[in-house]
């Protein structure tokens, strides 16, 4: 009798030397936040992205909560930030005391640049080099734009709209690490490269994963010294144990930088396989969401619409395949409800149909024809 084996969504691929450089590190016992490791890993990953300066973190998560508490971003604030993400590119605006705007997708699923234009133009007052929300009357600091499943926001404009109402702007690239822009003014650029500060994460279903852990990178080397030291509780007198202000432990540990290091080196190779399988889907005839043409992606997640999103997961399942909707919309969550949000319709639209389907980086070809082929059953 066969046996069938469940077909997951998104899986760490830890074959590389991960295991060699783990071993190593107990052998050398350095295991906390205090190993070689760590600041070997930031190099290697600024070096990778083109960044100078990176600082390893516990999670995506930390890393853009130090990053808005290093601009001093807190109560009296207002951020603007996606309504289609994962909730962790949104929570660390209310930790600080801030509140969120929301803010619609394009076809992307990345913010839609055309609204918020608009938004500052016709919602909000620019008066000495503040923005200034009409309906709150709160001092608008910052953006939070999430690069959504490898795909890239259209950071060109984003970042005239932030010279010229003077917004700080962060990159999550949680998700599309290894993704670039080919053409235009940031045409060689990665994802959390172009704006203000960029926060990678290695979540254990990131295309490159240390179980957890993320990386805040930028160009600003005072941010990150800042950012560093706050992660390590803002310890000032590592002997006497002074500090000077409060921190917080969110510092990568040793062990997670030696799987970094291991998972880095197959990146290039990751993102081979994982466009491989992209096009194979597509060749099976498969209609997914496309990527923009004018940037490397790094193909992270597969995006399938449906207008039966709900029974097409449920089959999936009852066929041992695993598979996902898009994250609930945050503006729509019962703790975010009163929020202001800005003409949220694509995102609505995407939300109700997308099913994301399996997309790992050691996904086999046999693998790829058995969920098209469930796929066009369910379909026909």
């Amino acid at each position: 009798m066969e046996i069938k084996q469940e077909i997951p969504l998104s899986v760490p691929n830890l074959r590389g030397r991960e295991k060699e450089y783990i071993v190593n590190a107990i052998d050398q016992e350095w295991v906390s936040i205090g190993g070689p490791y760590i600041e070997e890993f930031e190099r290697s990953l600024g070096s990778y992205v083109g960044a100078p300066y990176a600082v390893a973190c516990q999670s995506g998560t930390a890393g853009l909560h130090l990053s808005l508490i290093a601009r001093g971003i807190g109560s009296g604030h207002e951020v603007i930030v996606p309504a289609l993400t994962f909730i962790a590119s949104v929570n660390p605006v209310r930790y600080v005391g801030a509140e969120p705007v929301f803010m619609d997708c394009d076809d992307t699923l990345c913010m839609d640049m055309g609204k918020l234009c608009r938004f500052c133009r016709e919602e909000c007052n620019f008066v000495d080099g503040k923005l200034y929300n009409k309906q709150s009357g709160r001092h608008i600091a910052a953006v939070i734009v999430a690069h959504i499943f490898g795909n890239l926001a259209d950071m060109d404009a984003l970042m005239d709209i932030a010279g010229q109402y003077n917004l700080y702007v962060i990159e999550d690239a949680a998700e599309a690490l290894g993704s670039l822009y080919l053409s235009g003014r940031y045409a060689g650029r990665h994802a959390g490269t172009i704006g203000d500060i960029g926060i990678c994460s290695f979540n254990g279903n990131k295309i490159v994963t240390t179980g957890g852990g993320g990386m805040v990178i930028s160009t600003d080397e005072m941010s990150i010294r800042r950012i560093k030291h706050l992660s390590t509780q803002a310890k000032s007198d590592p002997i006497y144990f002074f500090h000077d202000e409060m921190g917080y432990n969110y510092r990568m540990t040793n062990l997670q930088a030696v799987v970094g290091l291991g998972q880095l080196e197959q990146l290039e190779t990751f993102i081979e396989h994982k466009k491989g399988n992209y096009f194979l889907y597509k060749e099976l005839g498969l209609d997914l969401l496309p990527f923009r043409e004018d940037i490397r992606p790094n193909y992270w997640f597969y995006s399938y619409l449906t207008t039966r999103r709900d029974e097409l997961i449920t089959f999936l399942s009852h066929n041992e395949v695993q598979s996902r909707p898009i994250w609930h919309l945050i503006n729509r969550l019962p703790f975010y409800s009163q929020c202001q949000n800005y003409r949220i319709e694509k995102a609505a639209y995407y939300w109700e149909r997308i099913v994301n389907i399996p997309c790992s980086s050691n996904l086999t070809v046999q693998q790829v024809r058995r969920v098209a082929e469930l796929i066009k059953q369910f379909d026909t």
